[in-house]
């Protein structure tokens, strides 16, 4: 049976917390971590906080049309966070007016969901059966950039807190993912590739997903949108984790993501 879930009550320290980041993910000062540290101290609150962030940044209720999800490796619990629509932008797209602190990125696999998810049937699903859910992928960038002063070195669940420390997200087109469903992932080229003034630099990777295959997030992540009752629409987009790690990108950089056999995706900072 499908547990029946908690929601956690937010503390007026844990709302403090909330109103500082919101003002960082509007450009203003970066957090600093040490009063938040006493505060949140497990996974159920992290999310909370998330989950309270991103309405403040004036979402409406509802399951958010986009998110990244992933792990380092299939052992590893998966992290989920949804993503201001606000920075999602097409492939090309200047990111210059983005109130970013850093400018980090990572190439993904974006994924759409094709039909409807029902809490149960999320409940049920296992890694062989997700990707009969999927009618679509991409190329996808996602920036990462994080609002709390101690940049990377910030603590895992105050990360989990600030949306996963994301910073936008850049789609390529969709193509059907048919094709896709008995893809050899462990053979996959990707090519990140930076165009700045003085020059380009080209880093390749090759079958280097964590989780070896972008569908395997789909069960956990499913689970964590339902987790409430809702039913997560078809449309909704997920990119499933990085195949670069995370790459340093500077003010003036041309980002290009490619996937060969899937797609190209680029930005501009």
């Amino acid at each position: 049976m499908r547990p029946t879930p908690t929601l956690p009550q937010l503390t007026e320290a844990d709302e403090a917390i909330v109103q500082s980041l919101l003002r960082a993910h509007q450009g203003g000062n970066a957090v600093d971590e040490q009063a938040a540290l006493a505060h949140i101290t497990s996974l159920e609150q992290a999310y909370a906080l998330q989950e309270r962030l991103y309405a403040a940044l004036g979402h409406a209720p509802g399951v958010p049309p986009y998110w990244k999800s992933g792990g380092p490796s299939r052992s590893d619990p998966m992290r989920h966070a949804p993503l201001p629509v606000a920075g999602v932008r097409p492939s090309g797209s200047a990111l210059g007016a983005l109130p970013l602190r850093h400018r980090w990125v990572e190439a993904e696999i974006a994924l759409r969901l094709g039909q409807a998810v029902t809490p149960d049937e999320a409940w049920r699903l296992t890694p062989e059966d997700a990707p009969a859910l999927v009618d679509a992928l991409c190329v996808s960038i996602e920036v990462v950039d994080t609002r709390w002063a101690a940049g990377r070195a910030v603590p895992p669940l105050l990360k989990l807190a600030d949306l996963q420390v994301h910073g936008a997200l850049v789609l390529g087109d969709f193509r059907p993912f048919a094709p896709f469903q008995s893809h050899d992932w462990s053979q996959q080229e990707c090519q990140v590739q930076f165009i700045s003034a003085k020059g380009q630099t080209v880093r390749a990777f090759r079958g280097s997903l964590g989780v070896g295959d972008p569908s395997w997030v789909l069960p956990d992540w499913l689970r964590h949108l339902s987790r409430h009752g809702a039913t997560v629409p078809a449309g909704t987009v997920v990119s499933t984790g990085t195949w670069c790690g995370l790459l340093d990108a500077q003010v003036g950089d041309e980002v290009r993501a490619e996937f060969p056999g899937i797609g190209v995706t680029t930005l501009r900072f």
